[in-house]
């Protein structure tokens, strides 16, 4: 009879077929004193990862893969890996081998003695961020770890990092709650929580990745702000939301800049704007579709097609906009108010259809 599982190890992965194996055998050599089992959760990687994970299942029970269709993102995986596992404490970490997987009996030590969660920390003695060779990548987690830290209930070394382990019962009083978007799933954890939890740190050495690529990017960061700005507004303000704002401004940015430009060129003023104005929604366009609606992106003839729309739907924004501005002028509101009421409408019209008819589910 086998024995059901004591502890859960969840590894979400994506492209990470040549690492699959090297895991499933560091865990047999330091989990051998456990009843344990690995699921890995494979967004449906083009190289092939979910075979891998199959084939080791098929000489090993222990070794479990969850092949997701249309979904993808680093947090929504460790929820659903987790809720498809039954074991009492729960350890995740990530697909890329940097992560030190001798430390895993430390962890499930740590919640055995009380504690509810155990973080693999860089940043205390003991640990290190080498395998952040990157100055870049370096730069962009210091920056994550400051701001995650501002918001923190508790003091934490390293918010960032995506190597810990929980107790099963303190993450179901969390998971109704938690955003599910983004790659830093510990910080969702952590601002999710309904009560305060005690936290254990663990040092451990950030290695050198070996294969596949790193997720860790501006639009990663830009993800992570977005969840920050959610947990601070308790869920108010959507993330998806404030990140096409952010779009949006860096649109309006782009369209002055382009409407100088045209207008030194000697370019007439009307056309200058027409101009700039569609520079700028194709500039919206492409940020939103790689960092707005990153899990819905769009590819081939569906990113044409729906470019065009896009376009459409900034068009009637704009003549909605100035609408919206001439009433209250006729009002007589005043100019800046009816500029403000203006771009509200504009920022709810463009999000509302956008979401509805270009990034649909």
């Amino acid at each position: 009879m086998v024995a059901s599982a004591e502890v859960s190890v969840i590894v979400p992965c994506y492209n990470e077929a040549e690492n699959i194996t090297p895991i499933v055998t560091a865990l047999r050599r330091i989990l051998s004193c456990y009843a344990w089992e690995v699921i890995f959760v494979d967004d449906h990687s083009p190289d092939g990862t979910i075979h891998i994970i199959r084939s080791l299942a098929c000489h090993d029970y222990r070794v479990r893969g969850l092949c997701r269709m249309g979904r993808k993102g680093l947090s929504s995986a460790v929820i659903e890996g987790i809720m498809s596992s039954s074991a009492p404490i729960v350890v995740v970490m990530d697909g890329d081998l940097q992560h030190d997987e001798a430390q895993i009996p430390r962890f499930i030590e740590g919640i055995q003695n009380g504690s509810d969660l155990v973080v693999g920390s860089r940043h205390i003695k003991g640990g290190d961020n080498a395998g952040l060779a990157n100055t870049w990548r370096r730069v962009l987690s210091d920056s994550g770890n400051f701001l995650a830290q501002c918001l923190m209930p508790i003091k934490l070394s390293d918010p960032m990092s995506g190597f810990f382990a929980i107790r099963r019962s303190v993450f179901e009083s969390a998971v109704s709650r938690l955003s599910g978007r983004g790659f830093k799933i510990l910080v969702d954890i952590l601002l999710s929580s309904p009560a305060t939890l005690h936290v254990q740190e663990v040092p451990y050495v950030f290695r050198s990745r070996l294969a596949g690529e790193s997720k860790l990017d501006i639009f990663v960061m830009f993800q992570f702000l977005g969840l920050l700005v959610d947990h601070f507004f308790r869920g108010w303000f959507p993330i998806r939301f404030f990140v096409f704002c952010a779009v949006g401004l860096v649109g309006l940015i782009v369209n002055f800049i382009v409407m100088g430009a045209l207008e030194i060129m000697g370019v007439q003023s009307l056309w200058a704007q027409y101009g700039a104005t569609f520079v700028a929604m194709n500039v919206n366009f492409v940020l939103n579709n790689h960092l707005t609606y990153r899990d819905r992106r769009l590819r081939g003839i569906k990113c044409w097609i729906g470019l065009i729309l896009f376009i459409l739907i900034c068009t009637v924004d704009v003549i909605a906009n100035v609408g919206v501005a001439r009433v209250l002028c006729d009002q007589q509101a005043m100019l800046n108010v009816a500029g403000i009421a203006g771009a509200i409408v504009a920022v709810v019209w463009n999000y509302a259809l956008s979401s509805t008819f270009v990034w649909r589910e």
